[in-house]
């Protein structure tokens, strides 16, 4: 199996399971609760290195797994359905899929609520006043609600990237120098 594979059967592991807990969530008219557990969900898998090691590693059994899911669903409070999935994933070991998992949910709540999410890379960290002029500026383009996830990358030595679905803007200083570089090499 290549790396490709096994990232696009990872990618449709999470889906169904994501699908699956959306469908019930909607239904039950949650979807507010499960946008919220799931960015928590998120939130511990990016800062506990112990809760990525339980979900990738092949030293935990089944049952270590299942209880260990157990305790963190029940101490972050998490639905019933949410925490019988995770439950689920761990009997069948599937806990490895989590991160795909909480990536699809969050999509397909936004999707559900009109929202889109705009991936921003600055020099500097964006002030409140800059991000909501960002964000004003993008769903008047859009049409949608905007929501940024902001990252500081200082070799941009200045401007911004943004991604906004399949379109990029890069008004960096480093792709501008970049340009003028190409533009030199082709001249001389």
């Amino acid at each position: 199996m290549t790396v490709a594979n096994s990232v696009s059967m990872s990618h449709s592991i999470a889906g169904r399971y994501a699908q699956a807990i959306f469908e019930i969530a909607k239904e039950e008219g949650s979807l507010d609760a499960l946008a919220t557990q799931t960015a928590d969900l998120d939130a511990a898998l990016t800062d506990s290195a112990e809760l990525r090691d339980l979900i990738a590693s092949p030293i935990y059994s089944r049952d270590d797994q299942a209880r260990a899911i157990g305790a963190l669903a029940g101490k972050m409070g998490l639905s019933p359905v949410l925490a019988n999935t995770l439950q689920l994933m761990a009997k069948n070991r599937r806990l490895f899929v989590l991160p795909q998992l909480t990536t699809r949910l969050a999509e397909l709540i936004a999707t559900e609520r009109g929202e889109i999410t705009a991936d921003v890379t600055s020099a500097i960290a964006l002030t409140d006043a800059q991000a909501d002029r960002l964000k004003q500026t993008l769903a008047e383009k859009s049409g949608k609600t905007v929501k940024l996830n902001t990252r500081v990358d200082e070799t941009l030595i200045g401007g911004m990237i943004v991604k906004l679905g399949s379109k990029m803007i890069d008004s960096s200083v480093r792709s501008k120098l970049s340009s003028l570089q190409n533009v030199m090499k082709e001249v001389g």
